[in-house]
């Protein structure tokens, strides 16, 4: 949750924000600290390019746990959490990961240890995550997909 709230005010923007105001605001904010504006100041470039990649950063994972995104890949994640168990799972830092036989991979941000430790001590994680994880009202967002070999 403190990434969240880092992340939202780097970028000076609330939980309301639309994902059509974080593009605006990411544009706005690399066009004022783009690397090459700084050609002539080598120190000012190489904070540029901190401050870039700090934005960049930040604006992707915004942009992944935003309504509208959740939304548009809801049927998605719906059917991976219905009827795709889970492969692995790791823990750290209170954010849940969990890659699915199907490739998926989401993150649970917020989950506290001891939930964790439960569904390592669950007899079926999956089946755990389906009713503890999953509905716990825990913000989440796609990780990516295992690649195929």
């Amino acid at each position: 949750m403190k990434r969240i709230g880092e992340h939202r005010k780097l970028l000076g923007v609330d939980k309301t924000a639309t994902l059509k105001d974080l593009k605006t605001i990411y544009r706005n904010t690399m066009k004022d600290s783009h690397p090459d504006k700084f050609v002539n100041d080598e120190e000012a470039k190489l904070e540029a390019e901190e401050t870039s990649k700090s934005v960049i950063e930040a604006y992707h994972f915004l942009v992944s746990i935003n309504p509208e995104t959740q939304e548009k890949y809801k049927e998605e994640y719906t059917e991976t959490i219905a009827k795709s168990n889970i492969q692995d799972f790791f823990y750290e830092k209170s954010i849940l990961k969990v890659q699915h036989l199907n490739g998926k991979m989401y993150e649970y941000i917020g989950v506290p240890r001891n939930t964790y430790i439960k569904m390592v001590n669950a007899d079926s994680p999956s089946r755990f995550a389906r009713r503890h994880i999953y509905g716990g009202g825990f913000i989440y967002r796609k990780n990516g997909e295992a690649m195929e070999d």
